[in-house]
C-alpha cells in the first residue's frame, strides 16, 4: 500500500494536482475503455443499451437521470458510479465540506491552510464514503438538502447570519467532490427542486436570502419512474432542462438474461453447517420458466403496466420456491431435491404483493390472476419444448391421432391424477407413471434425472390442461387432471381456484 500524506506540504512534494469529480471520473473512465475492463459488473442486460449511454454522460461530464420502471436496477447503477472515483483523495482533516487541501472552499478549511500553511493536516477519503443518496418524499425540505442558518451556532460564536460559518450544511454540500443521487424524484415538491436549479447550472450553493456563496464540486444523478410525471408528482421543466443525460432503463428483453439477474440476487446458498443436509436444486427451465411469469405479467392486460413488474418479483418467487423444496426435504427425506409445477402455486405470495392490478383484474382476485400468469408462461414454456396440440385430439374422429392422444383417451375413459407438493418422489413419480404414455413421451422431450423427465411429464399434462384437453382442480397443496368434459358439469364450486384457460 503506497503512502499517503498526512500534510498539505507532503503532499504538494508528491506532484498532487487538484481536478473535479468529473475529471477524475473522465480519467478513470477512459482507462477502464482502453483496458477492456468490465464496466458496472453485476449489472446485467443494459451493456448494449443503458451502459453507453452512462459511460457518454460521464464522458462528457454530464449530470443525469434514470427514468424507468420499478425494479430496473436503476439505484444500484447510479450507486456503481463510484467505480469510476479514484480509491481514496486527500481532504482537509475535519472539514464538512470535504475540502481539497490546494482549493478549499468552506470558511473554515480556507481559515485552517491560511493559519497552518504547509503544516495543515489531512485525512484520505475513500470513495465509498463520497457518494450519498436522499429518497424523495414530499415532506424533505431545503435545508435537509441543502442546509440552514443556525441561530444557535450564530448566538455562541457571536456571529451574524450573513457570516459563512452560521451554515449547518445539508446533505447536498457534505458530498462535495462525489457523486449525490435523489431517487424517485418526482415525489420532490416544486419549491424544493426550484432550490436545485442552482446547483446544476451555477455549481454554488445558496443559503436563504444571504450572499453566501459555496462553489460546489459535485455530479448530481437522479432516478424517476417516467409515468410519475402524471401520477405522484412531476419533474419542473427548469429542472429537467438542466439534467444535461436523460437515460432510458427497461426490463430484460429475454428470460436468460432475466434468470441470470434472479440467479445473482436470490438467496439461493442455504447450507446448513450440518452433515447430511438434502441437496436442493432447481434445474435452467424452471428458473425459466419463472421469468417467463415474469414476462407474462408485464403483457397482461389485467396488470397495470404503467407500474411495471419489478424484477424483485422473479428473486422473490426463487426464493419461495427454494423454501418449499427445503420444506418437503424436511417432511418427506427425498434428497435430493428438485421442483414440480405443482409447487407454484406456493410461489402466489411472492408474486401477489409484486403486481398491481387494474380494475378488471382487481375484481378477479391478486391469487386468480397470479395463477392464470402462471398458467400462461406454462403454455409459452410447453410450446416452445414439445409437440404441438393437435386441435382435434380428444373429438374421437379419425384425426384424433398424434403424440398425445392415448394419454387423452385415458383420461376420456374415467381416470385421473392427483399430484401434490408434499408427496415423496416415489409417489409422486408412481402417480404420472400410471399414465399411458406418458413417461416415454417426456423421455423423448427431456433429459437428465428422474427428477427432471418427471417435471417433463408435469408439463405435458398441464399443457394439456392449457390448451383446454384436461381439466385440473385446485384442492389445498393437491392438483388433479382429469376429463376434461365430465369436469365442466360440475358444480361451479368445485372447479380449480385458477391458473388455466376459462372453461365455462
Amino acid at each position: 500500500m503506497r503512502e499517503r500524506p498526512e500534510t498539505l506540504g507532503a503532499l504538494k512534494k508528491t506532484g498532487y494536482r487538484s481536478e473535479t469529480v468529473r475529471e477524475e471520473m473522465r480519467r478513470n473512465l477512459r482507462a477502464k475503455l482502453q483496458g477492456g475492463e468490465r464496466l458496472f459488473p453485476g449489472i446485467l442486460g443494459y451493456e448494449r443499451t443503458v451502459i453507453p449511454g452512462v459511460v457518454n454522460a460521464v464522458l462528457a461530464g454530464h449530470d443525469l437521470i434514470l427514468l424507468g420502471l420499478r425494479g430496473q436496477a436503476k439505484t444500484r447503477l447510479l450507486r456503481a458510479l463510484t467505480d469510476l472515483l479514484d480509491a481514496e483523495i486527500p481532504v482537509i482533516r475535519g472539514s464538512e465540506l470535504n475540502d481539497d487541501p490546494l482549493a478549499p472552499v468552506s470558511v473554515p478549511g480556507q481559515k485552517l491552510v491560511e493559519a497552518a500553511g504547509d503544516d495543515t493536516p489531512l485525512d484520505w477519503l475513500p470513495r465509498e464514503l463520497r457518494y450519498n443518496e436522499k429518497l424523495a418524499t414530499p415532506d424533505v425540505s431545503i435545508a435537509d438538502l441543502l442546509g440552514d442558518i443556525d441561530p444557535i451556532k450564530a448566538a455562541t460564536h457571536k456571529l451574524t447570519y450573513a457570516d459563512p460559518e452560521v451554515i449547518h450544511f445539508g446533505i447536498i454540500p457534505r458530498t462535495n467532490r462525489g457523486i449525490f443521487a435523489i431517487n424517485e424524484l418526482p415525489d420532490l415538491a416544486p419549491r424544493i427542486q426550484v432550490g436545485l436549479l442552482n446547483i446544476l447550472e451555477e455549481r454554488d450553493l445558496q443559503i436563504r436570502g444571504f450572499p453566501v456563496r459555496v462553489p460546489l464540486d459535485i455530479l448530481l444523478t437522479f432516478s424517476a419512474n417516467p409515468e410519475d410525471y402524471t401520477n405522484r408528482g412531476s419533474i419542473i421543466t427548469p429542472l429537467k432542462d438542466r439534467i444535461s443525460s436523460q437515460i432510458l432503463t427497461h426490463y430484460p428483453d429475454d428470460a436468460k438474461t432475466a434468470a441470470a439477474i434472479t440467479l445473482q440476487e436470490a438467496w439461493l446458498d442455504r447450507h446448513e453447517a450440518t452433515d447430511g443436509e438434502p441437496e436442493i436444486v432447481i434445474p435452467e427451465s424452471i428458473r425459466l420458466l419463472i421469468e417467463e411469469i415474469a414476462m407474462v405479467a408485464r403483457d397482461s392486460e389485467l396488470v397495470d403496466q404503467t407500474s411495471g413488474v419489478s424484477a424483485r418479483m422473479a428473486i422473490s418467487a426463487v426464493e419461495v420456491l427454494h423454501s418449499n423444496l427445503e420444506r418437503r426435504a424436511l417432511i418427506t427425506g427425498d434428497d435430493p431435491v428438485y421442483p414440480r409445477l405443482c409447487d407454484l402455486p406456493m410461489v402466489l405470495p411472492a408474486i401477489t404483493g409484486k403486481i398491481e392490478m387494474v380494475y378488471e383484474g382487481e375484481q378477479q382476485g391478486s391469487e386468480a390472476v397470479a395463477m392464470k400468469l402462471i398458467g400462461q408462461a406454462v403454455r409459452r414454456v410447453f410450446e416452445s419444448r414439445l409437440p404441438a396440440v393437435n386441435k382435434e385430439l380428444g373429438s374421437g374422429s379419425e384425426e384424433d391421432r398424434g403424440p398425445y392422444s392415448d394419454i387423452v383417451r385415458w383420461f376420456a375413459a374415467g381416470n385421473s391424477v392427483t399430484l401434490s407438493d408434499e408427496q415423496r418422489f416415489a409417489d409422486y413419480a408412481a402417480s404420472l407413471q400410471t399414465v399411458p404414455g406418458l413417461m416415454e413421451l417426456a423421455s423423448e422431450h427431456g433429459n437428465g434425472r428422474p427428477e427432471e423427465l418427471t417435471l417433463t411429464a408435469e408439463m405435458i399434462l398441464e399443457g394439456l390442461h392449457q390448451h383446454l384437453k384436461l381439466a385440473r382442480e385446485d384442492l389445498d397443496s393437491q392438483v388433479s387432471y382429469k376429463e376434461m368434459v365430465k369436469f365442466q358439469l360440475l358444480r361451479p364450486e368445485r372447479r380449480r381456484r385458477g391458473g388455466g384457460p376459462d372453461v365455462n
